[in-house]
Formats: structure tokens, sequence, C-alpha cells
């Protein structure tokens, strides 16, 4: 076998290390063996390196961690297995690894789109609100805009009901730092919800809202696994009819399972999302 094959057949086929071990013989002819560390460089675009089995001597013009591509001078282009202590740079061994990625720049971002705020404490809570109408309205809006409403400070709460809104809106006595924003179900020509939040005036209180009978709807059906949200018949609870349709249980079934499919504003239909995000700027503005 020729010098050069030999070469290239312990180079590919033999294990190698990224040390080097060489025998040095003293005066009264023992050995001693010394480590020399073969430095690991990145290859990065650009970077002269030699193949000593070939001899082709290149700059890199890409790298992965299967293999290297070297061009030489004339423009000539070979590809190199990346094994260790497989190149000589400078004039000695190295071993080539991949570049290392750098992040994308750019401001991370919350589940409602907006720049996210690192490192940051819960602000101490306003002295004005959001109110929902009920316990899922409010575990949706906190799992979408939570990170907004910590660092403006602002508590959603649940109203159970829209019975008598102007009453409990009365009750509250919105004023200049005391801002009150509503979200409701269903606002739509003739409903009561549409009736009730004509019934709440003042420059310090908005009531806002989206089309759909129930929060429920205004998350994408695609996002829950459906082709559409079934119509259910008037007269019938709408969470109870929907859950019978689908085969979800009970409404509590169907809560987590709406519930846990959303993970951003992306999730939702548009109203909501510009329903809320009306109501945020509203009491905080």
């Amino acid at each position: 076998m020729s010098l050069p094959g030999w070469r290239a057949e312990r180079r590919y086929n033999s294990p190698v290390t990224t040390h080097d071990y060489r025998g040095v013989f003293g005066s009264d002819g023992t050995r001693s063996v010394t480590r020399r560390v073969i430095p690991e460089v990145p290859a990065e675009p650009g970077l002269v390196v030699e193949d000593p089995a070939s001899g082709f001597c290149g700059a890199v013009v890409s790298a992965n961690i299967r293999d290297v591509t070297l061009e030489d001078r004339r423009g000539n282009r070979r590809v190199f297995p990346m094994v260790p202590a497989g190149f000589l740079f400078e004039g000695a061994p190295a071993t080539l690894v991949p570049p290392a990625r750098v992040a994308p720049a750019g401001p991370v971002r919350s589940a409602s789109g907006s720049v996210k705020v690192q490192g940051h404490k819960a602000r101490t809570a306003r002295a004005a609100r959001i109110w929902v109408e009920g316990l899922h309205d409010a575990e949706l809006v906190e799992r979408v805009w939570g990170h907004d409403l910590r660092v403006e400070g602002v508590v959603v709460e649940p109203m159970h009901g829209m019975d008598d809104l102007a009453a409990a809106v009365a009750e509250f006595e919105p004023g200049p730092q005391r801002r009150l924003g509503v979200l409701v179900d269903h606002l739509v020509a003739g409903s009561k919800e549409t009736r009730a939040a004509q019934s709440v005036v003042g420059p310090h209180v908005l009531v806002t809202g989206h089309p759909y009978v129930d929060v429920w709807e205004a998350v994408k059906p695609s996002v829950v696994g459906i082709r559409a949200w079934p119509r259910i018949p008037r007269g019938t609870d709408w969470k109870t009819g929907v859950c019978a349709a689908l085969r979800w249980g009970e409404p509590a079934d169907g809560a987590r399972r709406v519930l846990g499919a959303v993970r951003s504003f992306r999730d939702l239909e548009t109203p909501l999302i510009g329903a809320v995000e009306e109501l945020i700027d509203f009491v905080t503005g």
C-alpha cells in the first residue's frame, strides 16, 4: 500500500482522538509520553484550512456537523468529512467544528403578540377593573393577555352573569382613576346583552364585546379539532348543547378541552381580540 493510501485509510477508518500522544526518550533510555491537545476551530466562512491527506487547501464555504465545503483560490470546491484532527490550520492539526448559531435578534413576544417584558414583577393592581361574564371568559383572557395585564396592573373579574349591569356599575363608582371595562358575549342587535350595555353610560366606563353566543365560540374551530361550532337550538344551554353534539362529556370537560387548546391570540377570532385590546387600552388610558 502506498503512503498516500495509508494516510487516507488511517484518517477515515481508524479511531482519531483530539489528543496527540508523542514519545520522548531521555538520556537514560526511558520513554515518557506527552499529550498535545488538538484545538477545535469553528468552521466560519472564509476560514482557510488544508486537508493533509489530499493537500487541498481552501477557504470554508459552508459547514455542518457532518462535512465542510472548501474552495481553493482557483474556485474549485471539495467536500470533506468533519473528523477529529482532520485538518491543518496555520500549519498545525486542528479539529473543525460547526460554527455556533446566533439566535435571531428581535423582541420576545407574549401570547397576546405584545413585546414581552423580561424579569418584570407584577405591578400593584390599579383601581381600574375589567369585568367579564363568567369564569371561562376570565380564564381565556388570562391565558392570552395575562402578561400584559400583570405589567399594567389590571385585574379581570368574572361577573357571573349580566343581571342588572347598570346597578353593579353604579356600585363600582367609576372615576378618572377608577375606570371600568366590561366584556360581554353576544353583543348583537336585539340581544339582552346589548340592552344591558346600552343601560350603562359615562365617560369612565366602556362596555364592548363580541358577537358570539359564548366565549368558547370565539376560539377558532380548527384549534379544538372541529370544522365548525355546532348550531344549538334556542332555549338549550349553549355549552351543554355543544358538549352533547361533539360528545365532549360535561361542560367542565369541554372547558378543559377548549381553554387548554388556546396558546396565543392567533387561536382566537378577530372580534374578541379587538374587544379585549380596546378594554385594556381604555382602563390603562
